[in-house]
């Protein structure tokens, strides 16, 4: 595993995991909740992410629910 940073966003879970979003200007703010809607050849997955920080994996987006076709959050 790559080494905590500042400047960059891992994702862990869902469609998104894997991914690293880089920060560019913006602040983190703990406990941010990013919502990612997946279109594509098929039905609409809605899925959330919780942004935290820890000194061992730095900045980090964790799957927090997946939306049901009523749009009611699975956790």
């Amino acid at each position: 595993m790559a080494a905590p940073s500042e400047e960059n966003i891992r994702f862990f879970g869902g469609p998104l995991d894997g991914r690293v979003l880089e920060l560019g200007d913006t602040e983190p703010v703990r406990g941010t909740v990013m919502r990612h809607v997946h279109l594509h050849d098929g039905p609409k997955i809605e899925t959330h992410y919780s942004l935290d920080y820890t000194t061992e994996s730095g900045w980090e987006y964790r799957l927090c629910g997946v939306a049901d076709q009523d749009g009611v959050v699975e956790t």
